[in-house]
């Protein structure tokens, strides 16, 4: 039997055959060529044709992933479009007269090189994106088929890492775990493996004899156990017919209040990032939408989404959650969210510098279109709007001035609105110092974890490097800290309060935070039946 470690990205058991995924990178060679204008069009057609291929692929995805996991492949889109990227491969044809796979798959590991030079951890991801759309040219070109792994049976997929192309075009149903050997928590890798439910480990060193063996994946020990002895295959077997057996007593659930055995009452919404999402809430059981990502509507397009545009989506969330609470937070992008159309300059800390709220108040128009749009969907449903990356009362001030000369122009031409409650993300520092502040402005708190535990620890949660030892402590005394402080300052100014990161889904913190007055905890779809379990088990005396 053979044990090996890494960190796990999703809990579970899983056990089955390995199917060792090798690289499909074709082996290129440098080939002198006569016609110099019909090596660049054969260049230039195969861009066409992978760009249809990647648009393909995004449909695909978004039928299975929703929009804001689908993005990539429009990602991927426009970097095919990248003059730089297009001017190096018709240089290299032109100038050294070579045949256009050699060109793509030179240019392809010159920028990969660049993008994985550079500090910036959202840059160093582009490097496996490069590499990827490099790969797919140089397939249309060779007429290598673009096929997705296949197996007759389900199985533990082992791969040194996974692109957004192989990933999605994998048989789900044939999947039962992932390992790989690179990646992060946050890689797409990782991400599926959430959406799937399914155990996935990273960091592991895996061996290529490993291919057709027996194994077992254990995402709650971090653990690959290949060719397992039968005392081990049978006490995993015993977890994972545990863990099925728990998930089918979830569904029991369903229909039953969020209070405590004391009688303490929370409300669990759903984290949401795209309209087909709502299917997952809705199947979940959640009481609502706690963080509906409205940016996946600027990052899937290639122009700036139109009023009625946003509206029909707003409108249509709104009326399939039937009178439940929907809030939507405002465009939230910058960081790791870079929408090419919006031509901002390159920042050296884009995380510190121009996102979120910020965009919105320099660009006014851009707010006011999303706002009229929110307000028009308000007609439809119990939606909220909640604004991200708040540092400053003054801030508040302005969007709420904005609000109210998007509410007269809305009555001026006689289109109905609603007054809807407004509230404010809590995930800086700042925000969390002046919440007695924030509190008199708004209706309610929403508190993101992952930028606020970021920000006060001065730690890039998507920062790979930083993970082998744990300095991205969600339970740090410090945000321990700021969470009861937020709690009591909003309370006392009339807010409700609740947890929209992923924090809000930890268990062990739960009592914690019904002891701190949450109201509500707004966690992944599939949290919800897990952690009304818990509640339902809790006693606070």
């Amino acid at each position: 039997m053979i044990t090996e470690r890494g960190k796990s990205v999703y809990k579970g058991v899983a056990i089955g055959k390995i199917s060792v995924h090798k690289s499909g990178e074709q082996p290129v060679k440098r080939v002198h060529v006569e016609n110099i204008e019909a090596e660049k069009e054969r260049f230039y057609a195969a861009k066409t044709k992978a760009q249809e291929q990647l648009k393909g692929l995004y449909d695909k995805a978004l039928a299975e992933v929703g929009e804001a996991n689908a993005a990539i492949f429009e990602v991927h889109q426009m970097m095919l479009d990248d003059d730089d990227y297009i001017e190096s491969i018709i240089n290299m044809i032109e100038s050294q007269e070579i045949n256009a796979e050699y060109a793509v798959a030179s240019t392809g590991e010159n920028f990969a090189a660049m993008f994985a030079a550079m500090d910036d951890a959202y840059m160093k991801e582009r490097s496996a994106d490069v590499k990827d759309i490099s790969e797919r040219v140089i397939k249309v070109l060779t007429g290598a088929s673009d096929q997705s792994m296949t197996a007759d049976e389900p199985v533990i997929i082992v791969a040194d890492d996974l692109a957004p192309s192989e990933t999605i075009q994998l048989d789900k149903s044939k999947v039962l775990a992932f390992v790989t050997r690179h990646g992060s928590t946050n890689s797409h890798t990782a991400i599926l493996a959430r959406m799937m439910n399914i155990p996935a480990l990273i960091g592991v060193d895996y061996s290529d004899d490993w291919d057709g063996k027996l194994a077992i994946v254990d995402g709650f020990e971090g653990c690959i156990y290949v060719e397992p002895v039968k005392e081990i295959l049978d006490k995993k077997e015993a977890v994972r017919q545990e863990e099925l057996k728990k998930r089918e007593l979830l569904q029991t659930l369903k229909g039953k209040e969020n209070v405590t055995l004391d009688g303490q009452k929370i409300n669990l919404y759903a984290n949401i990032g795209s309209l087909s999402d709502v299917a997952s809430v809705l199947q979940n059981d959640a009481g609502g939408i706690g963080l509906f990502r409205s940016e996946f509507l600027y990052l899937e397009n290639s122009d700036y989404p139109t009023e009625e545009e946003q509206f029909q989506v707003y409108k249509q969330v709104a009326e399939n959650m039937g009178g439940k609470k929907v809030i939507i937070r405002t465009l939230d992008i910058g960081a790791d969210k870079q929408v090419d159309y919006f031509n901002m300059e390159h920042e050296e800390n884009p995380a510190l510098g121009y996102r979120a709220i910020r965009i919105c108040l320099d660009r006014v128009e851009i707010f006011k279109t999303q706002l009229r749009a929110l307000l028009r969907a308000s007609m439809f449903g119990n939606i909220s709007i909640m604004f991200p990356m708040i540092i400053s009362v003054e801030e508040v001030q302005d969007i709420k001035k904005i609000l109210e000369e998007v509410k007269a122009e809305l009555k001026e031409a006689s289109i109905p609105f609603k007054d809807v409650e407004i509230g404010v993300m809590i995930e800086t520092p700042a925000a969390v110092m002046i919440s007695d502040l924030l509190a008199k402005e708004v209706d309610f708190f929403s508190v993101g974890t992952n930028d606020l535990t970021q920000y006060t620890l001065a730690i890039d949660r998507q920062n790979p490097a930083l993970e082998s030892y744990p300095y991205f402590r969600v339970d740090h005394t410090a945000i321990m800290r700021m969470l009861k402080m937020i709690a009591d300052n909003g309370h006392a100014g009339g807010c409700w309060v609740g947890i929209c990161g992923e924090l809000g889904a930890n268990m062990d913190l739960l009592e914690d935070f019904l002891r701190m007055g949450y109201d509500e905890l707004s966690v992944s779809p599939t949290f919800i039946l897990p952690l009304r379990e818990k509640v339902r088990n809790t006693s606070l005396k």
